[in-house]
């Protein structure tokens, strides 16, 4: 084995726990730098790339991309960043940089999108990871390592969405879902000042949903949203899975908008979708700038979110935790052998 074998976790087939697999490292390209692994989150992403979900998945398959590390190695034409420079790595590792998405600086939108992941060849559960310097992020030195793993993708989902529209008068906000985004979702929410109201399936969930930032609560059934018929402007959507959108969309006013960052099942109908103007938006990630802007923005505003830690040799363990909702509110794995400055 070499001494620069990479160790990792990886799932072999659809839906199979990850074991112990060891790799070598990507040929680091001209822009590329190589980042040892200290600290990567668990999101529901992940889950749904173990599963195929989305359809693309190739095995042997290392999830993670919600990175911190350090700079172990740059290639010949990366600058910005130096050895023992601490960054975080988002969900987009790359990007071809010629489409007219790229060129536009909406590098998200990128039309090679699938190849752009972090998590190809390998992601970051694991010791290291290998990606486009442009899209690794030198952090603030008073960030802890755990709370920017997080920012980087369950951050800036939530962020985007709520940036763009901080601007306008459209003020009244409701968060569906009280989760790993919703919880991040209301503090942004509230530190841009929106008036919010948490929308959740839990009543157990008021007092910390309040804590996190929200002005009011309710939950998601029949009897109490029909008392908030045509009360908000935008509605943000973090919940995955089969939502009764009825009731949900009577909440919006006239010519509002429900904004989804996550993957919920959409059965519509679409007789209140246009007789009351209303508008479907999805937001996906951010570019370089905004995903700068919200590192910038969270450290300023002390956005924290709720973490479990747990060493990434427990990953089955996190993971089965995310399946089964039992996480609060984002597990981070911490790496028990890489990690270290270089």
């Amino acid at each position: 084995m070499s001494a620069e074998t990479i160790q990792g976790y990886a799932t072999r087939g659809v839906g199979q726990p990850l074991e112990p697999f060891t790799y070598d490292p990507p040929r680091l390209g001209e822009r590329d730098v190589r980042v040892s692994i200290s600290h990567c989150g668990v999101c529901h992403t992940d889950i749904h790339a173990i599963d195929d979900y989305y359809g693309i998945t190739k095995y042997p398959f290392v999830p993670g991309h919600e990175i911190v590390g350090y700079v172990a190695a740059l290639g010949s034409d990366a600058s910005g960043l130096k050895e023992g420079d601490r960054v975080g790595i988002g969900w987009q590792g790359r990007s071809c940089m010629q489409c007219e998405w790229c060129l536009k600086g909406e590098e998200q939108l990128c039309m090679d999108i699938v190849q752009a992941a972090t998590w190809l060849p390998y992601g970051g559960f694991s010791s290291s990871v290998t990606v486009d310097s442009r899209f690794a992020y030198p952090l603030p030195d008073s960030m802890p390592s755990e709370i920017a793993s997080v920012l980087m993708c369950a951050g800036i989902t939530v962020y985007s969405p709520l940036r763009s529209f901080a601007a306008s008068p459209s003020r009244k906000l409701g968060v569906i879902g009280v989760g790993g985004l919703g919880h991040l979702a209301l503090q942004f929410a509230r530190a841009f000042g929106y008036e919010v109201t948490a929308v959740s399936s839990s009543p157990d969930k008021k007092e910390q949903a309040l804590a996190f930032g929200a002005d009011h609560f309710v939950v998601s059934d029949q009897t109490s949203l029909s008392e908030l018929e045509f009360t908000f402007d935008l509605l943000l959507c973090t919940a995955s899975g089969k939502i009764n959108w009825v009731p949900l969309l009577d909440t919006l006013k006239k010519d509002g908008k429900l904004i989804l960052v996550g993957f919920p099942d959409l059965e519509l109908n679409s007789t209140d979708l246009v007789a009351h103007q209303l508008s479907i938006i999805t937001s996906f990630l951010g570019n370089r700038a905004r995903m700068r802007e919200m590192l910038s923005f969270a450290h300023a505003q002390a956005i924290t979110p709720a973490i479990e830690l747990m060493p990434m040799s427990q990953v089955n363990e996190a993971i089965q935790r995310l399946r089964e909702n039992k996480a609060r509110y984002r597990i981070v794995l911490v790496n028990e052998t890489e990690g270290t400055r270089a």
